[in-house]
């Protein structure tokens, strides 16, 4: 399938000033989107995922500072442009989320119909009976009988408020949806359910997306490529399937240790010691060698760079790569 780059980001670094120093939350990292794919982004909370959405976005908090980087949207770079610009031409319109806390973003005293409604006449040259039609067709799009329109948040479970912020997220036609732990809070039929109806919309729409998620099968059952951050680094990025099969990095790898197999032997599950490091004081060299089963001396001092060990395939480990330091 020939495929065009949609999303381009590079040398990405945006910290978090506090009282205590700086946060390096996403620390130089570069990627790419073609134009109907989907993309993982997986790893451990506190590894800076949410983080690379609302740098995406501008969204970002006001102690949030954008240190070096490019995020180019059709080659155009997001960064260099107004927030007016952004919020009049981009969110909702070019790129839209479904935030991390989806169930509780509806505002209580209004209609679901009304705050769609709202969102789409914000950004889009419609009547307001356009509008109105065009979200009576998006909640039967996600699944949710149209007559529940006039109802109001609290008349809605979980997952219907799920599905509504996926419909409002749809609202303006998008080329971009950022997913951020859509299935939080939900139990595992209903987000079965949802990843369902997030995947067929994707493909139907020919949507790109970004889910972002810290479980693994949610990953596999959605998207076509997959990237692992820790502590504000890449470390890994490859096709799904290659993840799964033959990950190489020992963090890639540790995860997958942690997630239940339905198929072969079974097996204790094995956790990753210790925790996610400190941004505020991230360990010298790589950050992972604290935990990592492999750590060498090398590993402790100098930071290792993500590079192709085949095509499509991305690792930043020395072990990996082979550093000539270390041979």
């Amino acid at each position: 399938m020939n495929m065009t780059k949609l999303l381009e980001v590079k040398n990405l670094k945006m910290y978090y000033s506090t009282m205590k120093g700086d946060v390096k939350a996403v620390d130089d990292i570069s990627f790419s989107l073609e134009k109907g794919e989907s993309l993982g982004l997986a790893g451990e909370s506190g590894c800076g995922k949410s983080s690379v959405a609302l740098a995406l976005m501008k969204l970002y908090p006001s102690n949030a500072k954008i240190l070096s980087g490019e995020v180019l949207l059709d080659g155009v770079n997001l960064l260099e442009m107004s927030d007016e610009v952004i919020r009049q031409n981009i969110r909702w319109k070019r790129i839209s989320i479904v935030p991390q806390a989806a169930m509780n973003a509806f505002n209580p005293v209004f209609t679901i119909k009304e705050q769609i409604v709202e969102a789409i006449l914000t950004h889009e040259d419609v009547t307001e009976k356009e509008a109105g039609e065009r979200t009576v067709e998006l909640l039967r799009r996600v699944g949710i009988d149209p007559s529940r329109a006039s109802n109001y948040p609290h008349e809605f479970s979980g997952g219907m408020k799920q599905r509504a912020m996926m419909a409002m997220a749809l609202s303006c036609n998008p080329d971009l949806i950022i997913a951020d732990e859509p299935t939080t809070a939900l139990d595992v039929i209903v987000q079965a359910q949802v990843l369902k109806e997030i995947k067929t919309l994707q493909e139907e729409l020919g949507l790109s997306m970004i889910l972002i998620s810290h479980d693994l099968s949610v990953v596999a059952e959605t998207c076509e490529k997959t990237m692992i951050m820790y502590a504000g680094n890449i470390v890994e990025d490859a096709s799904t399937l290659e993840i799964f099969r033959a990950a190489l990095h020992p963090y890639s790898i540790g995860l997958l240790g942690a997630f239940p197999k339905l198929t072969g032997e079974r097996k204790r599950l094995e956790s990753i010691k210790g925790n996610p490091p400190n941004l505020l004081n991230p360990p010298p060299g790589c950050r992972f060698h604290p935990r990592c089963p492999n750590a060498k001396d090398l590993c402790e001092v100098i930071p290792p760079f993500i590079q192709e060990t085949h095509k499509g395939h991305r690792v930043a480990c020395h072990m990996v790569n082979k550093h000539p330091e270390y041979r």
